[in-house]
């Protein structure tokens, strides 16, 4: 076998990813490559808890904080930026480390994307409107009525996933489930990459969760999400959907005290985690499992 393309890293929010990619990127001379959904955002910089800036000088980072937070990011999107770093690291021979706790990242780059055709701009505006100001709940019931395959895949608090699955109803006339058998071909083919899911112990999670969220409170990430309910944006994009994010913006307009909206932002993100451990688990098969969390780092990089 030839030198690898990628190394895939991935595992539930706060399991010592980032760190770890970073020594096998210096190890292997190449860049580590964001697959997370929040990081991607300039906005969110200490709530998303990326990368230091002094590791980011360290080792070259790709795919962070490059998207504006008013960008309706998806994953096909991060696939196609993801598609040309690779094409730039596989010509001058570097390993890309590819770091971040959004499965469908991985399971898009490795198994493909679903076929689904575009939604034009002007009937993903319509639908949007038709559902500002109405709660996740009714937009969940409402899809219900219209594609209860895909109502039932999705939970009622996911205005996101919600609101796409109803701009493909309202594009096509079908349901989303409908497209989600064809799969586009992969950009990383067997025997290109090699795949490994961090697995610390729940316990360990949940506490490493609840003190990184207290950590970022103390960097100032009150002030970021501060500036960001500044801009006014729709609350049904991703970036105004981050763990912590609403309710931190609660607490901004007085609704919820500091102490609620931190436990809060922790329980959002404590849920989150056991959801990676389970979408991994079925969704993620040739995924090696590292108990504890732990990875040797002799790991073969060819």
């Amino acid at each position: 076998m030839g030198r690898l393309s990628a190394i895939l890293i991935a595992g539930p929010t706060a399991s010592g990813k980032s760190a770890l990619a970073l020594e096998l990127a210096l190890r292997s001379g190449g860049a580590v490559v964001n697959a997370d959904s929040m990081q991607v955002y300039r906005d969110l910089r200490i709530l998303s808890a990326r990368p230091t800036q002094q590791d980011e000088a360290t080792v070259e980072h790709l795919l962070y904080g490059h998207v504006d937070g008013a960008v309706n990011y998806s994953v096909g999107l991060w696939l196609a930026d993801f598609s040309r770093a690779l094409d730039v690291l596989r010509a001058a021979g570097r390993m890309a480390v590819v770091v971040g706790g959004t499965g469908m990242y991985f399971k898009a780059l490795t198994q493909g994307l679903s076929d689904i055709p575009r939604v034009p701009e002007e009937i993903r505006a319509k639908v949007r409107a038709g559902a500002e100001g109405v709660p996740a709940a009714q937009l969940h019931a409402r899809l219900a009525a219209l594609d209860p395959a895909t109502a039932a895949k999705l939970r009622p608090t996911d205005p996101q996933r919600i609101l796409r699955a109803l701009e493909v109803f309202a594009a096509t006339g079908k349901p989303l489930a409908s497209f989600q058998g064809a799969r586009a071909q992969p950009l990383l083919k067997e025997g290109e990459w090699r795949g490994y899911f961090l697995a610390p112990e729940r316990p360990a999670v949940r506490a490493a969760i609840d003190s990184r969220f207290e950590k970022m409170m103390q960097a100032g990430a009150l002030d970021e999400v501060a500036a960001l309910r500044m801009r006014n944006l729709d609350p049904a994009l991703p970036v105004m959907r981050a763990h912590g994010v609403p309710s931190l913006i609660a607490h901004l307009e007085g609704r919820m005290s500091r102490q609620e909206a931190v436990a809060k932002g922790q329980s959002d993100t404590r849920a989150y985690a056991k959801r990676q451990f389970t979408f991994a688990r079925h969704q993620l098969p040739e995924f090696a499992w590292a108990a504890g969390g732990s990875l040797d780092l002799a790991v073969p990089l060819r």
